[in-house]
């Protein structure tokens, strides 16, 4: 059963993903990052496809492997994160302490990003 979730779950967070690469304000890295998670975990074939895919493998292998989000990732990252956060505030128009905390999430992520590596450790020492 869990190998079968597992495997499920993979392909729903692919499509995703995918999704996320014709939408501008849907991330899709993060979303292969958890599939490969899952599918290390139902389907080592696919996790071997998704490691090596020439779009984008590197960034899954960053991640996974020294915990990396590239200059680019981290630019599209914060600019969603900042789009997101005005088409929330002039189409709900919240109360003043939503939006507040609302902006001190997104704020809060968007740290979490910009402070990580910036690309693979062989990268940098290059």
């Amino acid at each position: 059963m869990p190998r079968t979730f597992y495997m499920i779950a993979g392909i729903l967070l692919v499509g995703i993903g995918l999704i996320g690469i014709v939408l501008p304000l849907l991330p899709s890295t993060i979303f292969f990052i958890l599939a490969t998670g899952c599918f290390a975990r139902s389907n080592p074939r696919l996790e071997k496809w998704l490691l090596n895919h020439p779009k984008f493998g590197k960034s899954v292998r960053d991640w996974q492997d020294h915990g990396a989000i590239s200059v680019k990732g981290k630019l599209m990252a914060v600019f969603g994160m900042t789009v997101g956060y005005a088409v929330f505030v002039i189409t709900t128009a919240p109360s003043m302490l939503l939006a507040i905390i609302v902006l001190a999430v997104l704020v809060a992520c968007a740290s979490y990003v910009v402070t990580r590596p910036s690309g693979s450790r062989t990268a940098r020492a290059s």
